[in-house]
């Protein structure tokens, strides 16, 4: 299998906390589907900005492969834990997907009459196709989102980086949503970042826990042994349904995992 991405080493953090992450180690193929879970404050976040280059690593390295071949970068899509656009600027839904074609467009050439058609397969895709022409301004935050969604895949990339993809989203799309991730992911590597490890389990390949360091867990078979080794170094809350086993660990002392943000 075809790595895209090696992660060495890795320390990453801010001016005010420059110890968010620490000596992270991480691999991601194609193809792959990483789910990553762990405690508010607890570096996720941070690490997907490192991998985006949105932050600059204070130790180690993030590097990047094309048919395992390294090179300087690949083509990666972000939707980001809280949009910042302006709901106010006068723009449709055709034209927010569209514009993740704008690094494939000559500047001030207009967009092709191929592009603007797979900008409108991109809406169908969504569930957008009749809300086209309205301004992101009258649309609610789960159709937003996925106008974000349509305009991070639309150019088709290697990796795509979601952060808390599923906040905004409309309860009654969430089955659709994750039906088009797992259609994404037949041609392009997935980091899905979640509080909802029901969500994770569901849907990845693999799972990786991050507090401050990174446990990466190959396949999801949760068992009694993965919930007492992995989570309580990387404590989270877990609500389940059904037959789903969880269960409550304590914090145990010597674990630097286990202290408080």
């Amino acid at each position: 299998m075809n790595r895209i991405l090696e992660i060495r080493g890795l320390s990453a953090g801010y001016d005010d906390n420059p110890c968010v992450l620490k000596d992270v180690d991480l691999d991601v193929f194609q193809n792959d589907f990483l789910g990553i879970i762990g405690p508010n404050g607890g570096g996720k976040t941070t690490l997907l900005k490192t991998i985006l280059g949105l932050v600059k690593p204070a130790g180690g390295s993030v590097s990047f492969f094309r048919n395992n071949v390294k090179t300087d970068k690949i083509n990666t899509g972000y939707l980001p834990q809280i949009n910042r656009i302006d709901k106010k600027f006068p723009i449709s839904v055709h034209d927010v997907i569209l514009s993740g074609l704008t690094a494939r467009r000559r500047i001030l050439s207009p967009y092709t009459k191929e592009q603007k058609e797979k900008a409108s397969t991109i809406a169908r895709q969504m569930g957008l196709d009749k809300l086209t022409n309205r301004p992101i301004g009258a649309l609610s935050g789960g159709q937003l989102q996925r106008a974000l969604l349509g305009r991070a895949i639309i150019d088709e990339p290697d990796l795509l980086v979601l952060d808390e993809p599923n906040s905004y989203v409309d309860k009654r799309f969430e089955t659709d949503f994750y039906k088009i991730l797992e259609d994404i992911n037949r041609d392009t590597a997935i980091i899905f970042v979640s509080h909802d490890v029901g969500t994770i389990i569901s849907l990845v390949k693999n799972i990786a826990c991050v507090n401050e360091g990174l446990h990466y867990h190959s396949g999801t078979n949760i068992t009694t042994q993965w919930l007492e080794e992995s989570y309580s170094s990387c404590p989270i809350e877990i609500i389940g349904h059904g037959d789903f086993p969880h269960r409550v660990l304590n914090k145990h002392e010597g674990c630097d995992c286990c202290k408080d943000d």
